[in-house]
């Protein structure tokens, strides 16, 4: 079966541009033209929605928060899909748990491969399916992370930064590397966007967000235990 991708976006030519390069892709097409309309379609459950900022009846950041409040749509993977490409507007977009933001005008080639790592997860196989360490479970079948035995709901690229992070042992991990890991090359601006991941997953960590080491002017680790930073 065909992984559905929901596009949200106000102007008719990028859905029809979305449309060509999706179904050449291999994917199953779902266009939305507002806030609204990507609400009542999102209830199909997409396996991805491409969600345009600027939208007309309701903005593309509230449909965003609208998407995550919702039991039934929280786990579906976005990607911001706009023309603001200030910093400020990418670090709303991730703080609200969008899982990349890809800026107008883009390369329809490189929106596919970003869309296909997004879904890929990023997730080896492994051996073992769920991955232990200290009061955090992984389960890499499932997607789903477990802190003190209750779950936490990660995006997609918060996963794949915790995970690696997790199975690095201790060592630490560089934000290029991480980078690589969630799909992205966006040098400079992408290492700000790992620090906003980072900075969401531990306060999805709660009282063990101290478990995530920033090492300065590198990246980051997780700590064995958690000793006193």
């Amino acid at each position: 079966m065909k992984q559905k991708i929901l596009a949200v976006d106000d102007e008719i030519d990028i859905l029809n541009l979305l449309r060509y390069n999706l179904v050449n892709a291999g994917f199953a097409f779902i266009p939305a033209e507002d806030g609204p309309e990507a609400l009542e379609l999102a209830k199909t459950l997409p396996d991805l929605i491409l969600l345009d900022l600027m939208l007309p009846n309701m903005e593309g950041n509230e449909v965003l928060r609208r998407l995550k409040a919702d039991p039934d749509t929280r786990r579906i993977p976005v990607i911001m899909l706009t023309a603001k490409g200030e910093e400020i507007d990418r670090v709303i977009g991730l703080e609200l748990g969008a899982d990349d933001y890809i800026v107008k005008p883009f390369s329809p080639r490189e929106l596919v491969l970003r869309i296909k790592a997004v879904l890929r997860k990023g997730v080896p196989a492994e051996d073992s399916k769920v991955i232990k360490a200290g009061p955090v479970s992984i389960d890499t079948e499932r997607f789903q992370v477990f802190v003190d035995g209750k779950e936490a709901e990660l995006t997609a690229a918060e996963f794949r930064i915790l995970l690696a992070l997790v199975r690095s042992k201790g060592r630490p991990l560089g934000r290029e590397t991480l980078l690589l890991r969630i799909g992205s090359e966006e040098g400079a601006s992408g290492a700000r966007t790992i620090d906003t991941h980072v900075r969401r997953i531990r306060e999805k960590l709660g009282p063990h967000e101290g478990l995530i080491e920033t090492i300065r002017g590198y990246g980051y680790r997780f700590r064995e235990t958690e000793e006193a930073q």
